[in-house]
């Protein structure tokens, strides 16, 4: 039977991946909403392509993407805007899967929307579960939602635990012979910068990352290493386990996507490409598998596979990212809001590549911490952080 797919952050790298997907097997997926931004061509090239039935843009961007529409004759499609619509079209009652993959605290909403409405929920917003992991896991205990994760690291781990290992107990301790997870990382295209070498790091030279293709704010974070730390917390929340018992690992060459190691001695990684479209499909059609374009692993050319810990001492963010998970409470939310920020500002030319982790500190510092007992209190120490990195961005 086919599923109906709703694509939140189309216009995307994931998004884009997740339609190459779509397109491979449209008699099993079929497009029922889509939601964008700011691309307002290519998200009228997908209506033409995918007719959806409903699409979301900002309300300013409503009047232009009508024109452009009824020019297609592409009249029939419902344009909904701004948050309740994102919310909208994830709770839809004709809705299966949703994609979740808007970049940022701009898609916990109708993350969690989704979430409560008990749908199959492909998470690749990382920035939902570190705002609100606690709430969102709850959530998707309570309402029977499915939560498969698409970073291509925790699918690794997903693929690589024990098969209902996301259904028993959740203590913080590992469970089912489990002894640590590690988290692979790239290093960024910075990995063998100095210090003095990252001071001077121009944002154009940090959006070109070595392996993966991204957008702006992803890969400034993958080169800070915060990209990392925000991982860890996801993978803290996601498969209930303490920051102790993740280690991160520097991997450059991105074809061992993340490990479990077991009490036995064993080792279980998973392999591939670097290609988002194999955990997108993996999550997508789980417990099956389904075919991609990525082609397979060829260990006669990838032959080399190297591995080194990160270096902390010259991308901080990573302990920052550490010490939150650690403390908990609102602490990650603050993190991630001053993060945005500062990295907003570092894009614009305002700060240095290297005044991005003192900007997240200092806000650290300046908040009290208190628990995350909601969504309302989670959004509110979410603004306040931004106000105060703002204010350290302009007086830095």
């Amino acid at each position: 039977m086919s599923q109906t797919v709703c694509i939140l952050g189309v216009t995307g790298s994931i998004g884009q991946s997740t339609l190459k997907i779509l397109e491979q097997h449209p008699d099993q997926y079929s497009v029922f909403a889509v939601t964008a931004y700011s691309r307002i061509d290519e998200l009228v090239q997908i209506c033409k392509q995918f007719s959806p039935k409903v699409v979301v843009v900002p309300s300013q961007k409503v009047d232009e993407l009508k024109q452009k529409l009824n020019a297609q004759k592409l009249n029939h499609i419902e344009i909904l805007a701004d948050e309740a619509g994102l919310v909208a079209v994830a709770e839809h009652s004709s809705v299966d899967v949703v994609m979740a993959a808007i970049v940022g605290a701009a898609g916990l909403m109708p993350t969690l929307a989704a979430v409560k409405a008990g749908k199959r929920v492909l998470l690749a917003n990382k920035e939902a579960l570190v705002m609100s992991g606690d709430i969102m896991m709850q959530t998707a205990r309570e309402f029977n939602a499915l939560l498969l994760p698409v970073d291509s690291e925790h699918n690794a781990i997903f693929q690589s635990l024990p098969q209902n290992y996301l259904q028993t107990e959740r203590n913080g301790k590992p469970k089912q012979g489990v002894s640590q997870i590690l988290l692979t990382a790239s290093g960024g295209p910075f990995l063998n910068h100095t210090i003095e070498q990252l001071e001077a790091v121009t944002p154009e030279q940090a959006c070109k990352h070595p392996n993966w293709s991204m957008g702006q704010k992803i890969s400034v974070d993958s080169a800070t290493l915060m990209n990392k730390g925000l991982e860890l917390i996801e993978a803290c929340h996601l498969f209930a386990i303490e920051e102790q018992f993740v280690t991160v690992v520097i991997h450059p060459q991105s074809i061992i996507h993340s490990l479990v190691q077991y009490v036995d001695g064993s080792t279980l990684a998973q392999m591939g490409n670097p290609d988002m479209c194999t955990p997108i499909a993996h999550a997508l059609a789980w417990p099956e598998r389904i075919q991609t374009h990525v082609p397979p692993l060829n260990l006669f050319v990838n032959n080399q596979l190297n591995f080194q810990e990160p270096d902390t001492s010259r991308f901080p963010a990573l302990n920052l990212a550490r010490q939150a998970m650690k403390v908990g409470g609102l602490a990650p939310t603050i993190l991630n809001a001053a993060n945005e920020i500062a990295v907003a500002a570092f894009l614009k030319n305002k700060i240095k590549f290297t005044e991005i982790h003192q900007i997240v500190d200092r806000t650290l510092n300046s908040i009290a911490n208190a628990p995350a007992e909601s969504i309302e209190t989670i959004l509110q120490i979410d603004q306040k952080a931004r106000i105060v990195a703002e204010q350290f961005v302009i007086g830095h």
